[in-house]
């Protein structure tokens, strides 16, 4: 793994969660009128609208019918499943409950990348997984979650996401590295597959739940989703797993409770609190001892020679 592709794995991983901390406050408005597999098949074909015409733009070619399957089953477990899930437990939860559940997936994707990928999972990594994760848990302070009766359900939605979008995670790296695919194609097919059970889903609920009054606001939110946080932000995502080991990827996650909490603070007018402080300290700690791995190592090998 060379440097410079650390490096824009990292901005690409950063800024990807930094744009999905806004998400669980817009998903929880737009849910009271539209259905979450409805939601999410608006969100699905919206971003199929802007990245298949840019992966023809740029030529990539459809990828051997033998890595079709498992690149769309990719995104049956990412997109169907995992945001899917999310959908649910948001719906049936609360915003709080969202994030702060969902929050488990980097550890999550460190136990798939050691047992799929076969990472070594190393002392600096662990110790940044469980700074990270300290500092998460300030900054969302797991006593202002309600996991009661009423929200019980939904609550198990939100762990069967963060399962599934650890799994997600390393899967895309295993098919972006051994076949050599690149991430917009990845991407294109993952949402692709994301539709086999984004559109069933959508039908037998519509039947049940109709959807409610369509406002410009709701039109905006389903747009941000559609275009910003699944087309733009989920290609980032996967462009960081195609560069960077999914053991370190891991931590960029961490970025999306820390930049939902700053955003709540500037736009919503919320205290920046001394809990906001020291919690995104910790997570700047843990990625900045992620980032200083690569170097470290660099180092050791010319030493070597």
């Amino acid at each position: 793994m060379d440097k410079p592709s650390f490096w824009r794995g990292t901005v690409y991983g950063v800024t990807a969660a930094s744009i999905w901390g806004s998400m669980y406050v817009v998903s929880d408005l737009v849910l009271e009128i539209l259905p979450p597999f409805t939601l999410l098949s608006l969100r699905v074909i919206l971003a199929l609208l802007v990245l298949l015409p840019l992966s023809r733009r740029q030529g990539y070619a459809p990828p051997p019918r033998p890595v079709l399957p498992g690149l769309l089953a990719v995104g049956v477990v990412g997109i169907g499943i995992s945001l899917g899930a999310q959908f649910i437990g948001t719906d049936l939860s609360t915003a709080v409950n969202g994030a702060l559940v969902t929050s488990a997936s980097p550890a999550f994707v460190v136990l798939f990348a050691l047992l799929i990928l076969r990472e070594k999972l190393t002392l600096a990594s662990l110790a940044a997984i469980i700074l990270a994760t300290l500092g998460v848990l300030i900054i969302l302070d797991p006593a202002s979650a309600d996991f009661n009766s009423q929200t019980f359900i939904g609550d198990i939605f939100l762990a069967i996401a963060a399962v599934t979008w650890g799994l997600y995670s390393v899967l895309v790296r295993r098919v972006s590295t051994r076949h050599n695919t690149p991430a917009l194609v990845v991407t294109v097919f993952a949402l692709i597959g994301g539709l086999l059970i984004a559109l069933p889903g959508s039908l037998l609920e519509i039947a049940q739940r109709p959807i409610g009054a369509i406002s410009p606001g709701i039109v905006l939110g389903v747009l941000y989703l559609g275009l910003v946080s699944t087309a733009f932000a989920l290609l980032l995502w996967n462009r960081a797993f195609a560069l960077v080991p999914a053991t370190v990827a891991s931590l960029f996650f961490f970025a999306q409770p820390l930049a939902g909490a700053i955003l709540a603070a500037m736009l919503l007018g919320q205290r920046m609190t001394s809990a906001l402080w020291l919690g995104g300290a910790l997570i700047a700690l843990a990625v900045l001892l992620s980032l200083l791995r690569p170097s470290q190592t660099a180092a050791k090998q010319r030493a070597a020679t």
